[in-house]
């Protein structure tokens, strides 16, 4: 008799909870669409499948062996930057964002690089496998093309989303990124290596509050930890855990 495995993994639970959280905004009825509520609920479930890539695929390369052939010693030793991030922008007049990791391939420059047919940073859609998970056209990504480009994550374009606040973490820093380790532990910190704020080594930058993502139809009031008007949402990652909630009502605050 055949030896069949009767459970399953919590990375396939937890990849499975993704794609329905994915799925269900794709779902949502277009009659009387609340398309502010759609977008913090697609940020939210991107947010989790960022920390499902982070936990399947681990960054961690020993500086004592080199990846690839293009690599160099010293660009190896900076591995952490290379953990899979989601990177809110304001790029091309729009509020948009992208899931990516970094390679040393590219110095670690902190930008969405990619070659196609051939390698990305960025993650692949994986509803639309001819599309990235990357909102507004890059001069890094595939040369500037549109072909390859997922509009959903065009938060302005998709949503009418004028603005974006993201704050808290801990970690004294301002970037619009946030990244998860192999442990899906959340960091609040800049990947691009040249920069004089970027993460300095494998636990720096790593949050021990929360953070919190604010999605404005207009501007984003103060204070930018609670929703203060129906043209706001709030999404707040704890720290440690990477747990993600939507706030939807005005009066609810991290």
């Amino acid at each position: 008799m055949k030896n069949l495995r009767s459970a399953f993994t919590m990375l396939e639970v937890i990849f499975v909870l993704v794609l329905i959280g994915i799925l269900s905004v794709l779902m949502i009825p277009r009659f009387g669409r609340d398309s502010l509520s759609e977008a913090a609920v697609q940020v939210a479930s991107h947010i989790r499948y960022t920390q499902h890539l982070a936990m399947t695929d681990d960054r961690y390369t020993p500086t004592t062996a080199l990846s690839n052939e293009t690599d160099s010693a010293q660009n190896v030793q900076y591995w952490y930057l290379g953990r899979w991030q989601i990177k809110f922008s304001t790029a091309s007049s729009t509020t948009s964002y992208s899931i990516m990791a970094d390679t040393s391939r590219s110095n670690y420059d902190g930008n969405p690089n990619a070659t196609l047919p051939g390698y990305s940073e960025v993650a692949q859609d994986p509803l639309e496998k001819d599309k990235y998970l990357i909102g507004v056209v890059n001069g890094s990504f595939d040369s500037g093309k549109s072909d390859h480009i997922n509009t959903k994550l065009d938060l302005g374009k998709t949503y009418n989303i004028s603005a974006f606040s993201i704050t808290g973490g801990g970690t004294g820093s301002t970037a619009n990124r946030i990244i998860f380790d192999h442990l899906g532990k959340v960091y609040r910190g800049d990947t691009k290596k040249t920069n004089t704020s970027c993460i300095k080594n494998p636990v720096d930058k790593i949050a021990n509050s929360n953070i919190g993502i604010k999605l404005c139809r207009n501007v984003c009031t103060s204070p930018l930890t609670s929703i203060n008007n129906a043209d706001e949402r709030l999404i707040v990652v704890h720290p440690q855990t990477g747990f993600v909630e939507v706030f939807f009502d005005i009066g609810d605050h991290t």
